[in-house]
């Protein structure tokens, strides 16, 4: 399965970066990237990372810039496309088909064909321009998974969060990691926490 990873400059670049490392996991997933103008300078700020560290993680870079990309066209077949974190500016492109990078033209894309598309806003508070966005596209199909923190997993770290954030989102793509921290029921969680 091709998978489609954009990452906008929006706060919360670590998901984005764990959630490459998570699809590591899944040798049968090809992951393309994309990462936006103003990620590549989030990226550093947030991380310390750079794009060209998480080239390894992915088979191929692509410019956000190149319209003649493959992720470009609806005959390039993927599974899907996530955009991880989804800046507001993203969405609204993305919501009113605003092809005018590639990142919200591969969204574009996956719309028109029918394919999985994940948004994973990150804003707050929430404008009532912003929930209406979010809740035209989640009528076309869209599915919006902002990072939400689930308390029941008793998180003590900052990557306890991101993790249980990023099992979520595998979720989406029927990619379910066996080492995920689970709820079930009032027995707890299915596996000890990962240090």
């Amino acid at each position: 399965m091709r998978l489609i990873v954009g990452v906008t400059g929006s706060t919360g670049a670590i998901h984005a970066v764990r959630f490459l490392e998570a699809l590591k996991r899944f040798p049968e997933v090809e992951t393309h990237l994309i990462v936006s103008e103003w990620a590549r300078r989030t990226l550093p700020l947030e991380t310390g990372g750079s794009v060209d560290g998480l080239a390894p993680l992915v088979a191929q870079v692509h410019d956000c810039s190149d319209l003649a990309s493959c992720l470009a066209s609806g005959s390039f077949i993927t599974g899907g496309m996530i955009v991880l974190p989804c800046s507001m500016k993203t969405l609204a492109s993305i919501a009113v088909g605003y092809c005018d990078n590639l990142i919200s033209r591969a969204a574009d894309v996956c719309i028109k064909e029918g394919r999985r598309l994940v948004l994973c806003p990150r804003e707050t508070p929430l404008s009532a321009i912003h929930l209406e966005n979010m809740l035209k596209l989640a009528r076309l199909g869209v599915r919006i998974v902002p990072p939400m923190p689930a308390y029941y997993s008793r998180p003590a770290t900052i990557e306890d969060f991101v993790d249980q954030h990023v099992t979520r989102l595998l979720d989406q793509f029927a990619l379910h990691d066996p080492e995920a921290r689970r709820w079930n029921g009032p027995e707890g969680l299915t596996s000890p926490p990962r240090r």
